[in-house]
């Protein structure tokens, strides 16, 4: 008998040996089966996040991780945030990454916008806010009022469409701080100097460059084409652009702007009202921004599609001139019949 029980606190002596070694192995083990992006949202309790990991096999030895989540206090508190489990990493390493709450930062597309709308509808796509949410942020008064925005429109000015770095829990409100930050950035000391050569307001030349985006695609003729408004602004002339008028009307598929549409009653109608916009009429490119502030300096004040449709146009120093180069373009777009 006694033989058997040496036996017996043996086998448990090894048998527990064994344990600990398996244990120690899952510890280090590459726990990642399916390596990518884990997003958890605020709110998220323990049970949800445990769904989240089994919800496509994201990783395995699943036991022993609720055990070391119970022991570093996961299980009470789980940090929301966009996480990356990578290949390699440890039951212990997620662990402890949701615990900390060691994000990975998301790359924010901020993408050209006709409206605030959808420009909050883009950004909600990409980050948890939503787009009602960030929709209040950006006319919020308070904000409008440290910014020293007028309205909504005004403030539409300040998001440079680029890629940012940022995290995915952004809130509205940071999101739009690091938007106006961003704004500050832009607006260094070079594009200041040329600012001055303007004569503009920064809201000016950011409305301008709004009108430049909807008037050509061809990036090299935007610095003349600028140049030409400029030169209207400066003697008075009504800028008299096109885009303004399907702003005005909120027809922006409208290909051909007739008499009719140039008498409609809005602020943003540059045929009937002196000078630019009140505010930009989408939020334009860096490059047609640095095309305002860059502007080329001639005598063109007109200019016309050109009739070969390359999308280019031909520029006119007197109306004499810009009507030939307009009754071409014209005949143009009748034999092709485009109405």
């Amino acid at each position: 008998m006694k033989k058997i029980a040496i036996w017996i606190v043996c086998a448990v002596v090894l048998s527990g040996g064994a344990a600990v070694a398996s244990i120690a192995y899952v510890a280090k083990s590459n726990a990642v089966l399916n390596p990518g992006s884990l997003y958890i949202p605020t709110g998220t309790d323990y049970a949800t996040l445990l769904d989240s990991l089994r919800a496509g096999s994201k990783i395995r030895f699943l036991k022993p991780f609720k055990l070391y989540s119970k022991r570093i206090g996961l299980t009470e508190e789980v940090e929301p945030g966009h996480y990356t489990l990578r290949e390699g990493q440890s039951i212990v390493s997620i662990a402890r990454m949701l615990n900390l709450g060691e994000q990975t930062p998301v790359n924010v597309i901020v993408r050209p916008s006709r409206l605030p709308g959808l420009l909050a509808a883009r950004v909600a796509a990409q980050i948890e806010a939503d787009s009602a949410s960030l929709r209040a942020a950006m006319s919020n008064p308070a904000i409008l009022r440290e910014y020293g925005f007028a309205s909504e429109l005004e403030m539409f000015s300040i998001f440079i469409p680029n890629t940012y770095e940022m995290w995915w829990t952004a809130t509205p409100q940071e999101f739009v701080k690091r938007m106006k930050h961003e704004y500050d950035r832009f607006w260094n000391d070079a594009r200041r100097a040329k600012l001055a050569r303007t004569r503009l307001s920064r809201l000016e030349v950011i409305t301008l460059a709004s009108i430049l985006v909807e008037e050509t695609l061809k990036t090299d003729e935007m610095p003349t084409m600028a140049g030409v408004y400029i030169n209207r602004l400066r003697i008075g002339m009504p800028l008299q652009a096109d885009p303004t008028v399907k702003y005005a009307l909120g027809d922006f598929a409208l290909r051909r702007i007739l008499n009719r549409h140039l008498t409609t009653p809005s602020p943003y109608n540059t045929y009937v009202n002196q000078g630019l916009p009140p505010t930009p009429i989408n939020m334009p490119s860096i490059t047609a921004i640095d095309a305002v502030l860059d502007y080329k300096e001639h005598k063109y004040l007109y200019f016309c599609a050109k009739e070969d449709f390359s999308g280019y146009h031909n520029f006119a120093e007197t109306y004499a001139q810009h009507l030939q180069n307009a009754r071409r373009y014209t005949a143009e777009l009748n034999r092709r019949g485009i109405r």
